[in-house]
């Protein structure tokens, strides 16, 4: 039985902005709320019967048209999007606006995959990427020390070369490192070949985190930095932060990250942001003009609610 609510106004109100505005879906809401999934339910009907939440159905857009207009409005030099799924917040839809891209880059023996890591990284890879036999995957960043799927940038390696058909490299250090530790291991002539690859990716696949303090629920609260630094950025790319101007925010530490530069993933020509979901338009808006992406594969959904933020 549901716990004693003292304003179930104030609960209507919250439970519609989780679900509406944060795209949590309704199981989170009653894990969050320590609410039941019934209740949650009832109060989200109950939220648009009230009129506290109105939807409107939007004129049909073609995936095609409303990727063109996206990437001219983020300066990008790709966006593939995927039709948005029923339910927000899932993320394997992905996995086919990727595999375009990957087709038209017409990897092959001697390309090189760069992987970030992330849960929309992950989902794109439960679903595979297209062969691409003979390329090469790498990892973007050392090893994490997190339990959660998401952050085993080993086996996202391993698993995507194993669909591609291509051949893994792994870098087997920790993603941070004290200075006199990393001089040691950039000797070491096992990394070092690893490391350089970082120099040759044709493509890469990243995720985009939210603003700082967001959603910590599933692992990876160890990896935000404690620095008031970011406390404006709105968003990351393998801990590389942006504010929503594009500019990259430095924090204390970033130096004892071990992880592709920020200069080398500039480099790449085909930088694949992943991210699905309305409350990430502004984080996908920085991403864009900091550099750190230079291609988007998202959903019509989350699209639509980029070109609004930007006024399209």
């Amino acid at each position: 039985m549901d716990a004693p609510q003292p304003d179930s106004r104030a609960l209507l109100y919250t439970v519609a902005r989780l679900h509406y505005e944060q795209d949590l879906s309704q199981r989170d809401i009653a894990r969050q709320m320590e609410i039941s999934t019934a209740t949650v339910s009832r109060l989200i009907r109950r939220a648009r019967e009230e009129g506290i939440v109105r939807i409107e159905i939007s004129e049909y857009v073609e995936p095609d048209t409303l990727a063109d207009r996206l990437a001219g409005a983020l300066k990008l030099r790709r966006v593939s999007i995927a039709p948005s799924a029923p339910e927000p917040g899932t993320m394997a839809a992905l996995a086919h606006p990727v595999g375009r891209l990957l087709k038209e880059a017409r990897l092959g023996p001697r390309s090189v995959l760069g992987l970030g890591w992330g849960r929309t990284v992950w989902d794109v890879l439960q679903v595979g990427l297209p062969q691409c036999h003979g390329t090469t995957t790498v990892p973007l960043s050392g090893g994490i020390p997190e339990a959660a799927r998401q952050f085993q940038i080993g086996e996202f390696v391993r698993l995507a070369a194993a669909q591609i058909g291509g051949t893994p490299k792994f870098i087997h250090v920790p993603y941070r490192l004290a200075d006199e530790t990393r001089r040691a291991l950039a000797k070491d002539p096992v990394i070092r070949e690893g490391v350089e690859l970082w120099g040759q990716i044709d493509v890469a696949i990243v995720g985009i985190g939210r603003p700082h303090g967001g959603d910590r629920t599933n692992g990876g609260a160890a990896l935000t930095p404690n620095d008031p630094a970011i406390d404006h950025a709105v968003g990351d790319v393998l801990l590389r932060y942006f504010d929503a101007g594009g500019r990259v925010v430095k924090w204390k530490g970033e130096e004892k990250i071990f992880a592709i530069s920020t200069d080398q993933l500039k480099q790449v020509p085909l930088l694949i942001g992943v991210a699905v979901s309305p409350a990430k338009a502004v984080s996908i808006i920085g991403a864009a003009r900091s550099g750190l992406i230079n291609a988007l594969a998202t959903d019509s959904r989350t699209a639509m609610k980029i070109l609004e933020h930007l006024g399209e």
